[in-house]
């Protein structure tokens, strides 16, 4: 006889990668809570899905109000059991973010550093969110209008974003 889901002793159910990041491609698609955090793919061509892009919208009574985070997220191989790689293309001042290459450092950000394969890039963008409205990150002096200034992406090509 076999156990039953959830019952002691059985094993959970592990969803393949591709599944996990379809799930996660719809939910992205549809919407996140208030419409301050989302993201996609990069390219619907990718049948690997391993590029994708999250925005972020600073939230308010801080000093990222009213401007417009890109990120990069990259879901490897092992992605979900590893987390992606998450990089801010827009300049921004963060405690967990290396300022040159916009790298949010796992180390100095629990939500990589202590990966769970329940974890999504949702939470990783929320989780930022909420890490912007810190006490140690709600006051960071800014790059000048964080969205002007261009970085180097790992291809080389300059990505600009600009609020007109």
């Amino acid at each position: 006889m076999l156990p039953e889901m959830g019952s002691e002793g059985s094993s959970k159910v592990v969803v393949p990668r591709n599944f996990r990041l379809l799930e996660e491609l719809e939910r992205g698609e549809k919407g996140i809570g208030d419409g301050t955090v989302s993201y996609g793919m990069d390219d619907a061509d990718d049948v690997f899905m391993q590029s994708w892009t999250g925005t972020i919208i600073g939230p308010p009574n801080t000093v990222h109000e009213g401007r417009i985070y890109q990120l990069k997220l990259f879901c490897g191989k092992e992605y979900p059991d590893e987390p992606p790689g998450v990089r801010f293309q827009t300049r921004i001042n963060m405690s967990c973010v290396n300022y040159e290459t916009g790298v949010v450092e796992p180390r100095l950000f629990p939500m990589l550093a202590d990966w769970k394969r329940e974890n999504t890039m949702e939470d990783i963008l929320m989780q930022l969110k909420k890490e912007m409205m810190s006490p140690q990150n709600r006051k960071l002096s800014q790059p000048s209008d964080g969205n002007e200034e261009g970085r180097v992406d790992q291809k080389g090509l300059v990505v600009k974003c600009c609020i007109m």
